[in-house]
Protein backbone atom coordinates (compact mmCIF):
# COMPACT_ATOMS: atom_id res chain seq x y z
CA UNK A 1 0.00 0.00 0.00
CA UNK A 2 1.43 3.40 -0.96
CA UNK A 3 1.52 6.28 1.53
CA UNK A 4 -1.30 8.06 -0.29
CA UNK A 5 -3.60 5.04 0.16
CA UNK A 6 -3.31 4.80 3.96
CA UNK A 7 -6.42 5.90 5.83
CA UNK A 8 -4.23 7.89 8.24
CA UNK A 9 -2.16 10.12 6.00
CA UNK A 10 1.50 11.12 6.51
CA UNK A 11 2.20 14.61 7.80
CA UNK A 12 0.59 14.19 11.22
CA UNK A 13 2.37 15.45 14.34
CA UNK A 14 3.16 12.24 16.21
CA UNK A 15 6.66 11.61 17.57
CA UNK A 16 9.13 9.63 15.47
CA UNK A 17 8.68 5.93 16.16
CA UNK A 18 5.23 6.38 17.74
CA UNK A 19 3.72 2.92 18.22
CA UNK A 20 0.24 4.35 18.59
CA UNK A 21 0.19 5.75 15.05
CA UNK A 22 1.47 2.44 13.67
CA UNK A 23 -1.33 0.57 15.46
CA UNK A 24 -4.04 3.04 14.48
CA UNK A 25 -2.99 3.00 10.83
CA UNK A 26 -2.97 -0.82 10.74
CA UNK A 27 -6.42 -0.92 12.31
CA UNK A 28 -7.85 1.73 10.01
CA UNK A 29 -6.39 0.24 6.83
CA UNK A 30 -7.84 -3.17 7.74
CA UNK A 31 -11.33 -1.66 7.61
CA UNK A 32 -10.95 -0.57 3.97
CA UNK A 33 -12.40 2.74 5.04
CA UNK A 34 -15.87 1.34 5.71
CA UNK A 35 -16.10 2.57 9.30
CA UNK A 36 -17.13 5.60 11.34
CA UNK A 37 -14.62 6.57 14.03
CA UNK A 38 -15.19 8.19 17.42
CA UNK A 39 -11.92 9.40 18.96
CA UNK A 40 -11.47 10.36 22.61
CA UNK A 41 -9.07 13.13 23.55
CA UNK A 42 -5.52 11.82 23.74
CA UNK A 43 -2.31 11.35 21.77
CA UNK A 44 -4.08 10.04 18.66
CA UNK A 45 -6.56 12.91 18.52
CA UNK A 46 -3.99 15.60 19.31
CA UNK A 47 -1.44 14.48 16.73
CA UNK A 48 -3.77 13.73 13.81
CA UNK A 49 -6.37 16.49 13.93
CA UNK A 50 -4.72 19.80 14.72
CA UNK A 51 -7.33 22.28 13.45
CA UNK A 52 -7.95 22.94 10.57
CA UNK A 53 -6.09 19.85 9.35
CA UNK A 54 -6.88 16.13 9.65
CA UNK A 55 -4.87 13.04 8.73
CA UNK A 56 -8.01 10.84 8.66
CA UNK A 57 -9.66 9.65 5.47
CA UNK A 58 -12.69 8.08 7.16
CA UNK A 59 -15.71 9.70 8.89
CA UNK A 60 -14.30 10.83 12.23
CA UNK A 61 -15.62 12.67 15.29
CA UNK A 62 -13.83 13.92 18.40
CA UNK A 63 -15.36 13.21 21.81
CA UNK A 64 -14.05 14.37 25.18
CA UNK A 65 -11.62 12.26 27.22
CA UNK A 66 -14.10 10.01 28.96
CA UNK A 67 -17.11 9.46 26.70
CA UNK A 68 -15.96 7.92 23.40
CA UNK A 69 -18.00 4.77 24.10
CA UNK A 70 -21.16 6.78 24.83
CA UNK A 71 -20.75 8.96 21.72
CA UNK A 72 -20.16 5.83 19.62
CA UNK A 73 -23.43 4.40 20.94
CA UNK A 74 -25.22 7.53 19.71
CA UNK A 75 -23.49 7.46 16.33
CA UNK A 76 -24.46 3.80 15.84
CA UNK A 77 -28.09 4.55 16.73
CA UNK A 78 -28.16 7.46 14.28
CA UNK A 79 -26.77 5.34 11.46
CA UNK A 80 -29.29 2.59 12.22
CA UNK A 81 -32.18 5.07 11.95
CA UNK A 82 -30.80 6.09 8.55
CA UNK A 83 -30.66 2.43 7.47
CA UNK A 84 -26.84 2.44 7.24
CA UNK A 85 -25.01 -0.69 8.42
CA UNK A 86 -21.64 0.99 8.98
CA UNK A 87 -19.37 -0.40 11.73
CA UNK A 88 -18.69 2.18 14.44
CA UNK A 89 -15.26 2.16 16.07
CA UNK A 90 -14.69 4.00 19.34
CA UNK A 91 -11.03 4.46 20.21
CA UNK A 92 -9.04 5.90 23.09
CA UNK A 93 -5.76 5.60 24.89
CA UNK A 94 -5.33 3.72 28.14
CA UNK A 95 -6.32 6.77 30.20
CA UNK A 96 -9.48 7.34 28.18
CA UNK A 97 -10.32 3.64 28.48
CA UNK A 98 -9.20 2.26 31.84
CA UNK A 99 -9.49 5.40 33.96
CA UNK A 100 -11.54 8.36 32.74
CA UNK A 101 -13.60 6.43 30.21
CA UNK A 102 -14.21 3.20 32.13
CA UNK A 103 -17.76 4.12 33.13
CA UNK A 104 -18.81 4.87 29.53
CA UNK A 105 -17.11 1.70 28.28
CA UNK A 106 -18.89 -0.38 30.93
CA UNK A 107 -22.24 1.11 29.90
CA UNK A 108 -21.62 0.39 26.22
CA UNK A 109 -20.75 -3.23 26.98
CA UNK A 110 -23.65 -3.69 29.40
CA UNK A 111 -26.23 -2.34 26.91
CA UNK A 112 -24.92 -4.74 24.23
CA UNK A 113 -24.32 -1.83 21.86
CA UNK A 114 -23.10 -2.76 18.37
CA UNK A 115 -19.76 -0.93 18.73
CA UNK A 116 -16.11 -1.95 18.48
CA UNK A 117 -13.99 -0.24 21.16
CA UNK A 118 -10.22 -0.11 20.51
CA UNK A 119 -7.84 0.76 23.36
CA UNK A 120 -4.39 1.96 22.27
CA UNK A 121 -2.38 1.17 25.39
CA UNK A 122 0.86 3.15 25.73
CA UNK A 123 0.74 2.72 29.50
CA UNK A 124 0.49 6.35 30.56
CA UNK A 125 -0.83 9.85 29.88
CA UNK A 126 1.85 10.59 27.31
CA UNK A 127 0.61 13.70 25.51
CA UNK A 128 0.13 15.60 28.77
CA UNK A 129 3.56 14.86 30.22
CA UNK A 130 3.98 11.10 30.85
CA UNK A 131 1.88 10.77 33.99
CA UNK A 132 0.88 7.40 35.48
CA UNK A 133 -2.38 5.78 34.34
CA UNK A 134 -4.20 2.70 35.62
CA UNK A 135 -2.39 0.69 32.94
CA UNK A 136 1.13 1.85 33.85
CA UNK A 137 3.11 -1.27 34.85
CA UNK A 138 4.54 -1.96 38.28
CA UNK A 139 7.71 0.02 39.14
CA UNK A 140 7.71 2.06 35.90
CA UNK A 141 9.05 5.60 36.37
CA UNK A 142 6.67 8.37 35.27
CA UNK A 143 6.48 12.07 36.11
CA UNK A 144 3.92 11.30 38.84
CA UNK A 145 5.72 8.16 40.06
CA UNK A 146 9.34 9.31 39.87
CA UNK A 147 12.32 7.40 41.22
CA UNK A 148 13.92 8.99 44.25
CA UNK A 149 14.25 8.84 48.01
CA UNK A 150 10.50 8.39 48.57
CA UNK A 151 9.50 6.52 45.45
CA UNK A 152 10.71 3.56 43.38
CA UNK A 153 8.37 4.03 40.43
CA UNK A 154 4.72 3.04 40.15
CA UNK A 155 3.84 1.07 43.33
CA UNK A 156 0.72 -0.55 41.86
CA UNK A 157 0.32 -3.43 39.35
CA UNK A 158 -1.16 -2.75 35.95
CA UNK A 159 -4.97 -2.90 36.03
CA UNK A 160 -6.32 -6.11 34.45
CA UNK A 161 -8.60 -4.25 32.06
CA UNK A 162 -9.21 -7.21 29.75
CA UNK A 163 -10.68 -9.20 32.66
CA UNK A 164 -12.90 -6.24 33.55
CA UNK A 165 -14.15 -6.12 29.95
CA UNK A 166 -14.69 -9.90 29.86
CA UNK A 167 -16.85 -9.65 32.98
CA UNK A 168 -19.39 -7.83 30.76
CA UNK A 169 -19.64 -10.86 28.39
CA UNK A 170 -18.94 -9.01 25.12
CA UNK A 171 -19.19 -10.78 21.77
CA UNK A 172 -15.49 -10.48 20.94
CA UNK A 173 -12.34 -9.53 22.88
CA UNK A 174 -8.72 -9.71 21.73
CA UNK A 175 -5.24 -8.43 22.55
CA UNK A 176 -2.69 -7.46 19.89
CA UNK A 177 0.46 -5.47 19.39
CA UNK A 178 2.20 -3.84 16.45
CA UNK A 179 5.17 -6.26 16.25
CA UNK A 180 2.74 -8.96 15.06
CA UNK A 181 0.89 -6.94 12.47
CA UNK A 182 -0.75 -9.87 10.67
CA UNK A 183 -2.20 -11.05 13.98
CA UNK A 184 -3.46 -7.50 14.65
CA UNK A 185 -5.04 -7.24 11.20
CA UNK A 186 -6.79 -10.62 11.54
CA UNK A 187 -8.24 -9.66 14.90
CA UNK A 188 -9.41 -6.30 13.60
CA UNK A 189 -11.15 -8.06 10.70
CA UNK A 190 -12.85 -10.52 13.06
CA UNK A 191 -13.91 -7.73 15.39
CA UNK A 192 -15.40 -5.72 12.51
CA UNK A 193 -17.25 -8.80 11.20
CA UNK A 194 -18.82 -9.52 14.62
CA UNK A 195 -22.06 -7.92 15.79
CA UNK A 196 -22.61 -6.62 19.30
CA UNK A 197 -20.13 -5.14 21.77
CA UNK A 198 -16.49 -5.86 20.88
CA UNK A 199 -13.17 -4.85 22.42
CA UNK A 200 -9.63 -4.84 20.98
CA UNK A 201 -6.68 -4.01 23.24
CA UNK A 202 -3.52 -3.00 21.32
CA UNK A 203 -0.17 -2.47 23.09
CA UNK A 204 1.58 0.51 21.45
CA UNK A 205 5.08 1.32 22.83
CA UNK A 206 5.86 5.03 23.30
CA UNK A 207 9.48 6.15 22.68
CA UNK A 208 8.97 9.33 24.74
CA UNK A 209 7.35 7.84 27.82
CA UNK A 210 9.08 4.45 27.78
CA UNK A 211 12.44 6.08 26.98
CA UNK A 212 13.88 4.14 24.05
CA UNK A 213 15.15 5.14 20.62
CA UNK A 214 12.42 5.51 17.96
CA UNK A 215 13.99 2.76 15.86
CA UNK A 216 13.31 0.25 18.70
CA UNK A 217 9.50 0.52 18.79
CA UNK A 218 8.78 -2.78 17.05
CA UNK A 219 11.53 -4.62 18.96
CA UNK A 220 10.21 -3.46 22.34
CA UNK A 221 6.70 -4.46 21.30
CA UNK A 222 7.96 -7.94 20.39
CA UNK A 223 9.79 -8.32 23.73
CA UNK A 224 6.54 -7.63 25.61
CA UNK A 225 5.12 -10.80 24.04
CA UNK A 226 8.35 -12.81 24.23
CA UNK A 227 8.61 -12.17 27.98
CA UNK A 228 4.96 -13.17 28.59
CA UNK A 229 4.08 -9.76 29.96
CA UNK A 230 1.60 -9.27 27.10
CA UNK A 231 0.17 -12.54 25.65
CA UNK A 232 -1.75 -12.29 22.36
CA UNK A 233 -5.18 -13.82 22.96
CA UNK A 234 -8.77 -13.68 21.79
CA UNK A 235 -12.15 -14.62 23.22
CA UNK A 236 -15.43 -15.20 21.37
CA UNK A 237 -18.57 -15.00 23.53
CA UNK A 238 -16.28 -15.23 26.55
CA UNK A 239 -14.51 -18.41 25.47
CA UNK A 240 -10.73 -18.19 25.24
CA UNK A 241 -9.44 -19.32 21.87
CA UNK A 242 -5.98 -19.31 20.39
CA UNK A 243 -3.21 -17.74 22.48
CA UNK A 244 0.04 -16.70 20.84
CA UNK A 245 2.98 -17.03 23.21
CA UNK A 246 6.73 -17.37 22.74
CA UNK A 247 8.18 -20.75 21.75
CA UNK A 248 11.27 -19.79 23.77
CA UNK A 249 10.36 -17.15 26.37
CA UNK A 250 12.90 -14.52 27.37
CA UNK A 251 13.31 -13.20 30.90
CA UNK A 252 11.56 -9.96 31.79
CA UNK A 253 15.04 -8.46 32.17
CA UNK A 254 15.35 -8.40 28.37
CA UNK A 255 12.18 -6.34 28.13
CA UNK A 256 12.91 -4.06 31.09
CA UNK A 257 16.47 -3.14 30.19
CA UNK A 258 15.35 -2.03 26.73
CA UNK A 259 13.48 0.91 28.33
CA UNK A 260 14.76 3.89 30.32
CA UNK A 261 11.66 3.98 32.52
CA UNK A 262 12.94 0.77 34.18
CA UNK A 263 16.65 1.68 34.30
CA UNK A 264 16.52 2.10 38.12
CA UNK A 265 15.77 -1.63 38.40
CA UNK A 266 19.34 -2.41 37.36
CA UNK A 267 21.19 -0.12 39.80
CA UNK A 268 21.07 -1.81 43.21
CA UNK A 269 19.59 -4.61 45.34
CA UNK A 270 16.13 -3.05 45.36
CA UNK A 271 16.01 -3.60 41.65
CA UNK A 272 16.85 -7.30 41.99
CA UNK A 273 13.79 -7.88 44.17
CA UNK A 274 11.59 -5.75 41.92
CA UNK A 275 12.64 -7.66 38.79
CA UNK A 276 11.95 -10.96 40.57
CA UNK A 277 8.43 -9.69 41.36
CA UNK A 278 7.87 -8.73 37.72
CA UNK A 279 9.20 -12.11 36.55
CA UNK A 280 6.69 -13.77 38.87
CA UNK A 281 3.94 -11.69 37.28
CA UNK A 282 5.00 -12.82 33.81
CA UNK A 283 5.22 -16.48 34.85
CA UNK A 284 1.79 -16.32 36.47
CA UNK A 285 0.37 -14.80 33.27
CA UNK A 286 1.93 -17.64 31.25
CA UNK A 287 0.29 -20.23 33.51
CA UNK A 288 -3.05 -18.46 33.28
CA UNK A 289 -2.99 -18.58 29.48
CA UNK A 290 -1.46 -22.04 29.25
CA UNK A 291 1.70 -20.93 27.50
CA UNK A 292 5.33 -21.59 28.29
CA UNK A 293 6.84 -19.64 31.19
CA UNK A 294 10.46 -18.49 31.34
CA UNK A 295 11.40 -21.06 33.95
CA UNK A 296 10.01 -23.85 31.76
CA UNK A 297 12.87 -23.50 29.27
CA UNK A 298 15.54 -26.11 29.87
CA UNK A 299 19.07 -24.75 29.91
CA UNK A 300 18.15 -21.09 30.30
CA UNK A 301 19.51 -19.46 33.42
CA UNK A 302 16.88 -17.82 35.58
CA UNK A 303 17.23 -14.11 36.36
CA UNK A 304 19.08 -13.07 39.49
CA UNK A 305 17.03 -13.44 42.62
CA UNK A 306 14.43 -15.63 40.93
CA UNK A 307 15.78 -19.13 41.19
CA UNK A 308 12.87 -20.34 43.33
CA UNK A 309 10.15 -19.28 40.95
CA UNK A 310 12.08 -20.57 37.94
CA UNK A 311 12.63 -24.01 39.45
CA UNK A 312 8.98 -24.28 40.42
CA UNK A 313 8.08 -24.00 36.76
CA UNK A 314 10.57 -26.50 35.58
Amino acid sequence: MSASEHLIQPGHRACAGCGLLVGARLAADTSDGKIAVVNATGCLEVTTTAYPQSAWRVPWIHSVFGNAAAVATGVRAGLRVQGKDVPVVAQAGDGGTADIGLQALSGMLERRDDVLFVCYDNEGYMNTGVQRSGLTPFDAATTTTPVGEWSFGNPLPKKDLVSIVLAHSPAYVATATIAYHKDLERKMQRALATKGPRYLHILVPCPLGWKFEPRSTIGVSRLAVMSNLFPLAEWRDGVLGRVKGPAVPVSVDEYLKAQGRFSHLFRDERGVDARATIQNMADETARRFGIRAYGDVVGVESPAGHAGAASSNG
